[in-house]
């Protein structure tokens, strides 16, 4: 009698879970990848996305394209609603049939959300961006709004239009203000005859004492002065109380504004509900030494929905090259387990250096040895973020776009697309109990 191969079930077509299905490739095991959408993101140019200067499909790769040739693979699209760890199964719908999924080893890389701290209702008014559909939807709202600004008689909300506020001051946040001061000031600079979009007023929240708070001081410092050159306001020690359909109340003031983008935090899926296993404040599961999660070292949890301080003493960030260095290390622990070979040593981040960009020609790179700012760096930025781009296609298409933006300052993906309404009507404010100040 042949014996069955192990099953290997891998939730999410994240960073994570790719690299975890990709090291399984010559393994004498069936896989079983299982993803809600169809395809794996970039997620680091998600924002350019959200801004104009990329199309969705420059940043992202058809998930069943990526794993063609994987002979031990299967990919299932539908959407994970349980696990039992005792029976070993995984549960779902669309496409992922009730208790008919066994495994033998289980690998969770489902990622996370925005989350707001306990104000779930502002993500009506100041939507964050995670996925592809976040960023389709934000681009719609920022250019609806200059669209809107055209059209409007009155002059107070005509500047209300052109205001926009980012919360929030990591890279993302970072990102977003350069990027969106750049296209109002470069790109749309010359499509409306009755507004200047290079009045618009960019204004950028952050709680903290600084930027960029997991860079050196005086790379933020740099990022600061960076945004500040292209008419970014930047307001720190500033906390936001409230958001509503006008705006936004930072401390005790309001602040009109036609968009609103949320880059402040993060809630890890329900991955810690699934398995019924202690979660961090963030909802990430907290997992053992070689990211299994306690009592069950078949499961493994890696990525953004992992809690994990690694054999040094790091918290391990919730960044892409950590997720790809988790998804790598729990498919060596599985390959180690299935040959009866010693399990690797315990997990080390390697923190190869962090980066963001802060518009056109001015980045900040720190390597860790060296620290980077200008040109310079958004040169290494750019070519380190084409190098790590799932495919040859998505690297050609983000380099030419890319090179025609900075040739001539125009953006070729500002289409507006989805419903017409860009923000919430009156009585759908009422019904959130929000205040219009």
């Amino acid at each position: 009698m042949v014996q069955a191969r192990p099953r290997v079930i891998i939730i999410g077509a994240g960073f994570g879970g790719l690299s975890a299905a990709k090291a399984l490739a010559d393994a004498a095991v069936d896989i079983t990848l299982i993803d809600q959408r169809n395809h794996h993101l970039f997620q680091p140019l998600l924002y350019q996305v959200a801004t104009a200067s990329l199309s969705p499909a420059d940043i992202a790769a058809p998930i069943r394209s990526v794993v063609w040739d994987q002979k031990n693979l299967t990919v299932v699209l539908g959407k994970v609603s349980g696990v039992d760890t005792e029976a070993k199964t995984v549960s779902g719908d669309n496409g992922v049939r009730s208790g008919a999924l066994p495994y033998d080893y289980l690998i969770i890389a489902t990622g996370a959300r925005h989350a707001y701290f306990g104000n779930d209702h502002w993500e009506t008014f100041a939507p964050g961006l995670k996925t592809i559909e976040d960023a389709t939807a934000i681009r719609h709202r920022l250019l609806m709004a200059f669209e809107q600004a055209e059209m409007a008689i009155d002059a107070a909300e005509t500047e209300r239009l052109l205001s926009i506020v980012i919360i929030g001051g990591g890279p993302t946040g970072v990102e977003l203000a350069g990027s969106i001061a750049e296209l109002a000031r470069a790109a749309l600079a010359r499509d409306f005859r009755r507004i200047d979009p290079r009045k618009a007023k960019v204004i950028l929240v952050e709680a903290g004492a600084r930027l960029l708070a997991t860079f050196p001081e005086d790379l933020s410092a740099a990022a600061l002065k960076s945004l500040q050159r292209l008419g970014v306001e930047v307001r720190l020690n500033a906390r936001v109380s409230d958001c509503n359909a006008q705006g936004v109340k930072i401390g005790d003031d309001f602040v009109g504004a036609g968009t609103i983008l949320w880059a402040a935090g993060v809630q890890a899926s329900p991955a810690a509900s699934w398995l019924k296993v202690e979660a961090d404040r963030a909802g990430r599961v907290k997992v053992a030494a070689d990211y299994s999660i306690p009592g069950h070292p078949d499961v493994f949890v890696v990525g953004d929905t992992a809690a994990l301080t690694d054999a040094r003493g790091v918290v391990v960030p919730g960044v892409g090259p950590a997720a790809k260095q988790a998804g790598k290390y729990a498919a060596r622990v599985i390959m180690a387990r299935l040959h009866g070979e010693v399990a690797p040593a315990a997990f080390v981040y390697r923190n190869y250096g962090n980066l963001a960009t802060i518009g056109r020609r001015a980045a900040v790179v720190d390597f860790n040895w060296i620290k980077l700012r200008g040109p310079l760096a958004w040169w290494l930025w750019g070519g380190a973020h084409i190098f790590f781009l799932i495919d040859f296609r998505n690297r050609v298409a983000v380099a030419i776009n890319w090179l025609w933006s900075f040739l001539t300052y125009k953006r070729g993906a500002r289409l507006i697309t989805g419903p017409t309404i860009t923000q919430p009507r009156e009585a759908d404010t009422e019904r959130k109990g929000m205040s219009q100040e």
